[in-house]
C-alpha cells in the first residue's frame, strides 16, 4: 500500500511532468540563465539568426519610485546591448496594448543611466506570447512600431512591441516554436535546446530540486482549494441548519445565533421558505 508521503511525491512529479512552457513559471525555469535556449527563442521570433544572447534572467524587478513598478518575466540582453522582455500571457486581459506600452517605457527609464545621451538609449523589445489571438487579425505575429502618419515611414526610436499568437502552430520555424511551448515531453520538442533543459528539469533529481517553488506553488494552490471546499461544506451545513430551524418555527434571532449565518442571509432564507 502506498504511503501518504509516497503518494504526495508521486502526485507532485505528475504535476511537474504535466507542465509546458506556456506555464509562466515553467517558462522561467526553461530560460533562466539558459543563453542557448533564449537565443533560439529570440532568433525565431525576430527572424534574426545573428542574435547572440549575452545574459538572461527571470523575474527582474524594476522599481519605479514615481509610480507603478514592474516584475518582468524574462529579460535578456544581446551582444549589441539590446534588451528583450518576454512575457507569457494565457489570459487575454493580461496583454492589453497599454501594458505593452508601459513595459516599453519602464525599460527606457531603467536602462538610460544618468549623464548618458538620449542617443545611447538601447533598443528594447517587449514580446508578449499570448495563448489566444488577442489582436484578432489571424496573424501568427504582430510587429508593432511607431510610424509617421503622413508618410507611413517608420519612426526609428528603437522601441519594438511584438505579439506572438501561440495558436498558430504550423511547419514554419515560428509555428514549430509555438508547438514546443505546449509540449510536456522532451521527446516531442522540435528544438534540442529546449528538449535538453526540459529533460533536466523533469527527469533529474537536480532539476526537481530547482523547481522547489513550483512544487510549493502547487501545494499552496491545493491547500487553498481544500480550504475553499471545507468552507463551502461548512456554509452548506449552516444553511441546512438554518432552514431546519426556520421550518420548526424558530425566530430570526434564534436562527442567526445557532446557525452562525448573518441576519441578512437568514432573512433571505426565511423569505424563500414563506414564498
Amino acid at each position: 500500500m502506498q504511503t501518504k508521503e509516497a503518494s504526495q511525491e508521486s502526485e507532485i512529479k505528475q504535476v511537474i511532468r504535466s507542465l509546458c512552457m506556456m506555464n509562466n513559471r515553467f517558462m522561467n525555469f526553461m530560460l533562466d540563465d539558459n543563453k542557448k535556449a533564449a537565443q533560439v527563442f529570440l532568433r525565431i521570433i525576430l527572424g534574426d539568426d545573428k542574435i547572440k544572447v549575452r545574459n538572461v534572467r527571470i523575474q527582474s524587478f524594476i522599481r519605479n519610485i514615481y509610480g507603478h513598478s514592474s516584475q518582468l518575466d524574462i529579460l535578456a540582453q544581446d551582444s549589441k546591448g539590446r534588451y528583450f522582455n518576454v512575457e507569457v500571457q494565457r489570459s487575454d486581459e493580461g496583454a492589453p496594448a497599454r501594458r505593452a506600452r508601459f513595459y516599453s517605457s519602464i525599460l527606457d527609464t531603467h536602462f538610460l543611466q544618468p549623464s548618458k545621451l538620449y542617443e545611447e538609449l538601447p533598443d528594447t523589445y517587449v514580446i508578449f506570447i499570448t495563448e489566444n489571438d488577442v489582436l484578432r487579425d489571424k496573424l501568427p505575429l504582430y510587429d508593432i512600431r511607431r510610424t509617421i502618419k503622413q508618410s507611413a515611414k517608420d519612426f526609428e526610436d528603437g522601441s519594438h512591441i511584438i505579439y506572438v499568437n501561440s495558436q498558430r502552430r504550423d511547419n514554419t520555424a515560428l509555428g514549430k516554436l509555438m508547438h514546443d511551448l505546449y509540449c510536456t515531453e522532451p521527446k516531442n520538442l522540435h528544438y534540442q535546446e529546449f528538449a535538453e533543459r526540459m529533460e533536466f528539469l523533469k527527469y533529474s533529481k537536480e532539476g526537481e530540486e530547482k523547481m522547489t517553488d513550483v512544487i510549493e506553488e502547487y501545494a499552496a494552490r491545493k491547500a487553498e482549494a481544500l480550504a475553499k471546499e471545507a468552507e463551502k461544506k461548512e456554509q452548506t451545513n449552516r444553511i441546512e441548519l438554518a432552514k431546519g430551524l426556520l421550518a420548526d418555527g424558530m425566530s430570526i434571532e434564534f436562527t442567526v445565533r445557532h446557525s452562525k449565518l448573518s441576519e441578512a442571509e437568514v432573512r433571505e432564507l426565511a423569505s424563500k421558505l414563506t414564498a
